[in-house]
């Protein structure tokens, strides 16, 4: 008799069919459509990332678009802006995260507020106050609101020569204010009680209560999970959640699982989940985003689908080898293509820079998959063209 913690083993192409079904990737509208099937997808995913690169259309859209095949901006404005249902906050990002799942953030944010955040040392304590008397009075504003600032010189690249911009950000981290609304990358900031309307404001998470949600949001977005998975860009939290990982193994909630080809990676399951196994995703095409949670973590794709995405928008032009904005492409259960795109939005038209064959299939049936492919990029550019 194998031992209870005797790893179970796991083929790629089964791993590839469970993490495909919990990243609703194998089914034509999982959420259906709507502002409600947006916050169901960032509930279900437990984060969708926000990037500020736009050569083809913000990668939080495109990720929502790729599991709500009616998608539209607006669906997300409502969520966030008038349904309240989403908010903006860091994971391993900055990101939208379900309203519902606030608490788990609070710990960080009270500890920016007593410890200061290391990205905003800077900012001085009467710019702070003055642009929190600002959004009392005068309600939510964005940063081009404030224009009697007087400019200082950068700390750094990405730093802004308005006081209040660098205000306003560490009283987003600290839970003073929220971001509402936002417009491209033009954030709208509120008083983060006035815009909640909270009859009481949820109570904090304790560390257990963090280190169970990290978790089962893993296993509900990936299916079968490692403890880099779960703690992407966060190693402090992998000790509390490797100690409950092992609770879970020795009440049978979990079980270890062995993915061919990992090495000594470890992996864990639910029960359910491995008897469950995937759908399979038929011959469904998605071009993804570089950003999507199902390319994010590179090491992970690379075992899974023998995959490696590289992000070459830092990299020198000469050394490129997908290009500078590369969108992988999912057919069925295979990552075969990454395409560089680029929207030309004057013209109103997507532009083909570069096409990267990356799987092994023969030449032969690439004629068909060629054109699945190019039908899926018609769809693709009517929805970056679209309002």
């Amino acid at each position: 008799m194998p031992r209870a913690d005797t790893p179970i083993p796991l083929s790629k192409a089964a791993a590839r069919a469970i993490w495909l079904r919990a990243q609703q990737l194998d089914s034509e509208a999982p959420f259906g459509e709507g502002p409600q099937a947006t916050a169901a997808a960032v509930e279900h995913l437990g984060y969708v990332q926000i990037d500020t690169i736009n050569v083809i259309e913000r990668c939080h859209h495109h990720i929502l678009w790729n599991r709500i095949p009616a998608y539209r901006r607006t669906d997300l404005h409502q969520a966030q802006s008038v349904d309240k249902s989403i908010f903006e906050y860091w994971t391993h990002a900055l990101s939208y995260v379900p309203a519902k799942d606030f608490r788990f953030f609070i710990p960080a944010m009270r500890r920016h507020r007593r410890e200061g955040h290391r990205w905003f040392k800077e900012v001085k304590p009467a710019d702070l106050a003055r642009v929190l008397r600002l959004l009392k009075k005068e309600g939510a504003l964005t940063i081009r609101d404030i224009e009697d600032d007087v400019l200082v010189e950068k700390v750094h690249a990405w730093a802004s020569r308005k006081p209040s911009k660098r205000a306003l950000q560490l009283a987003f981290y600290d839970g003073r204010v929220t971001i509402s609304a936002r417009k491209g990358m033009l954030k709208t900031y509120e008083l983060m009680d006035r815009h909640f309307e909270w009859d009481e404001p949820p109570k904090p998470a304790s560390a257990r209560e963090i280190s169970a949600y990290l978790l089962d949001r893993s296993l509900r977005a990936q299916g079968v999970v490692s403890l880099d998975s779960i703690c992407h860009l966060d190693a402090p939290s992998k000790k509390p959640v490797r100690r409950l990982i092992d609770a879970r193994v020795r009440r049978k909630e979990l079980v270890p699982v062995a993915i061919d080809g990992a090495g000594k990676q470890q992996y864990w399951a639910r029960p359910e989940t491995l008897e469950a196994g995937g759908t399979g995703a038929g011959e469904r095409v998605h071009i993804l985003s570089p950003f999507d949670p199902l390319i994010i973590q590179r090491k992970r794709t690379r075992l899974i689908f023998g995959y490696e995405h590289v992000f070459e928008a830092y990299v020198p032009k000469e050394k490129r080898r997908y290009g500078y904005f590369a969108l992988p492409v999912l057919v069925g259960d295979e990552i075969v293509a990454a395409l560089d795109l680029k929207t030309d939005r004057h013209n109103r038209k997507v532009l083909l820079r570069k096409w990267t064959w990356v799987s092994s299939a023969p030449r032969g049936p690439r004629k068909g998959l060629k054109r699945r492919i190019e039908e899926e990029l018609h769809r693709f550019e009517r929805f970056q063209l679209g309002e």
